[in-house]
């Protein structure tokens, strides 16, 4: 066979290149074009040029001519209307975690939703409103709009009442001025390919973050289940202050929201687990959730919940949709630091489960397009008073299972909502807030599993639970916003020279001529460490001899490994240096 190989003629044509044209291409120093007409190339808008860009920066105009309705629109119908069931009691209780009233989760369930389905490039994600975002947000409402600031003194009972009414009304400013704030830094992100950003978000920090981010959630709903009226904190140590509130007031608890709370939890935790059981049997997973909050409102109806036992419920819920309406600018100043918080995790959260799903099935998330993308569906949904979006596992999960195969099933989801906000919205006055706390409760089942990353850390890699553990503990102790920076500080801390293993990479090709260079460039690096014992050089294969004969063993290294690749050099640790050394010496590298 390799004889008849070497008989076989190749014939390769090469074009014949002049002087001028070698010139042209490989000394561009020396080309006579001008600066003006290099400009004018630069911004020059030629047909397909155009095209390009236009599908770069709206990527519905690409993969919706191509959709193909045979084999797609089923399974998307099918999952737009599950998730835009799921919609509706997950936004209106992430309404109340972000202290706005609760039709507010139904707007940021659709505008937002509509905007990512034209500039967003993950086909599974379910965008909408989230427990994290929902609970930093309310911690900037609650902070620059607190019950104290609207109280009003009774002359009757002599007590101070407050005004829910311009409380809700300057708290949804607040949100829709920190939510189009996070929006236009996403924006600007995006634009400068900052997408990179995402890289210092490690997977333990992401994970301890929404557990830490959890705990707060938790925290925040007590009042609902409980019945009572904590003070507000703000600050470090905030939800320190507020547990101790919470229990000097659990005397005061109302027994009736109580029950509720309990009845609800356990009869939502049982009904996920028949769910569960029953997943592969059913073709569409049965909603729990959308069944607890109409059997809650029923019930709340027909008892008279609040006026017999004084259980707080939802209240009026306005039919139709808010006309648009410039932010308050005035805010921008306090809600910065948020904003710029609130844009990193949200979108952090969002292009980590986008691409699990990208590389599941197949095809590429842009980074910054999807910067972008929740830019602006932040920026509009801060126009029509939204609070700040990312996407839910939990949605996401659900769209995948039921046979969404593309944006379309998110387009269809938001218009389940804008029926529901349309003309049935009204019909859940009644929902006992009790219940909207029991459905985040369960909701954080996923993310409250977490703690078991803990041991597994444990066995496999010990920095990473100290990250873990680090980012958890701060997201507790200062709060989200806060948390995270002090989290990724930390993080970028842990990140350093590890002591006795250096690997040192060459990206030139080794051979006589630079051996001595290339000796000296090693020394520089390895031998100014006198208790250095392995010095793990990666470069192309073929070229062992030449680096033997370079004198690279003397007394200042123990030993020198020669490897071809990093596979190789990780291989030999695990083999020789033990299971602290291997883990280090894939990260380590100089040069």
């Amino acid at each position: 066979k390799m004889a008849e190989r070497r008989r076989v003629d190749y014939s390769v044509h090469r074009d014949v290149m002049h002087k001028e044209t070698v010139d042209n291409v490989f000394n561009p120093i020396h080309n006579t074009t001008t600066v003006r007409e290099k400009v004018q190339k630069s911004v020059s808008c030629s047909g397909p040029r155009a095209k390009k860009c236009l599908v770069g920066s709206v990527p519905v105009v690409s993969w919706l001519p191509r959709y193909s309705f045979r084999e797609n629109i089923l399974g998307d119908i099918i999952s737009g209307i599950s998730v835009g069931i799921m919609h509706l009691p997950q936004g209106m209780a992430y309404a109340i975690l972000a202290s706005v009233p609760a039709v507010y989760g139904l707007y940021s369930s659709f505008y937002p939703v509509l905007v990512y389905f034209i500039f967003g490039t993950s086909k599974h994600i379910s965008v909408g409103t989230y427990a994290v975002m929902s609970v930093m947000i309310g911690g900037v409402t609650e902070r620059l709009a607190p019950d104290s600031a609207f109280s009003v003194f009774d002359n009757v009972t002599g007590e101070a009442i407050i005004n829910t009414t311009l409380r809700d009304v300057e708290r949804v400013k607040v949100a829709a001025a920190v939510t189009f704030l996070s929006g236009i830094f996403q924006v600007l992100l995006g634009l400068v390919q900052f997408g990179f950003v995402v890289m210092y978000l490690s997977e333990p920090l992401v994970r301890g973050y929404t557990t830490g981010a959890a705990i707060h959630v938790i925290v925040s709903q007590l009042k609902y289940t409980f019945g009572i009226s904590p003070t507000r904190f703000s600050g470090p140590l905030a939800l320190i202050y507020t547990v101790l509130e919470i229990c000097s007031l659990l005397p005061k608890t109302n027994l009736g929201t109580l029950v509720v709370s309990a009845v609800s939890i356990v009869c939502l935790i049982l009904a996920k687990e028949l769910n569960a059981y029953l997943g592969k049997r059913l073709p569409v997973p049965i909603p729990v959730e959308l069944l607890g909050i109409v059997v809650a409102t029923v019930v709340s109806w027909q008892v008279d919940l609040n006026g017999r036992y004084g259980i707080d419920v939802v209240g009026g819920i306005p039919s139709g949709l808010q006309p648009p309406a410039l932010p308050k600018v005035s805010l921008f100043s306090q809600v910065i630091g948020d904003a710029f918080a609130i844009s990193v995790v949200g979108y952090g959260l969002a292009i980590s489960l986008g691409r699990i799903f990208a590389l599941k099935y197949g095809y590429k998330v842009d980074s910054n397009q999807e910067l972008i993308a929740f830019g602006l569906s932040n920026t509009f949904g801060g126009i029509f008073q939204c609070f700040a979006i990312s996407c839910s596992m939990s949605r996401s999960m659900v769209q995948v299972s039921t046979g969404g195969r593309s944006q379309v099933a998110g387009a269809l989801s938001a218009v389940v909502i804008l029926v529901i906000t349309m003309w049935i919205g009204q019909l859940f006055e009644d929902l006992p807030k009790a219940m909207l706390a029991a459905i985040i409760y369960v909701n954080l089942q996923g993310i409250m599993k977490q703690f078991m990353d803990i041991p597994a850390l444990w066995r496999s890699n010990r920095i990473d639970m100290v990250v873990w553990i680090v980012t958890f503990v701060l997201t507790v102790l200062l709060n989200p916003d806060i948390g995270l920076a002090a989290s990724i500080a930390f993080s970028l801390l842990t990140v350093k020279k590890v002591p006795d293993v250096v690997v040192f990479r060459s990206s030139a090709t080794l051979y006589f001529a630079n051996a001595e260079m290339y000796q000296e460039a090693l020394g520089r690096k390895v031998l100014t460490d006198q208790c250095i014992l392995y010095a793990l050089v990666l470069f192309s294969a073929g070229v062992l001899h030449d680096l033997q004969t370079g004198g690279f063993f003397n007394d200042k290294v123990t030993k020198c490994c020669v490897f071809s690749s990093i596979h190789d050099a990780v291989l030999h640790c695990q083999c020789h240096c033990g299971t602290e050394t291997a883990e280090w010496c894939g990260v380590t590298r100089f040069g």
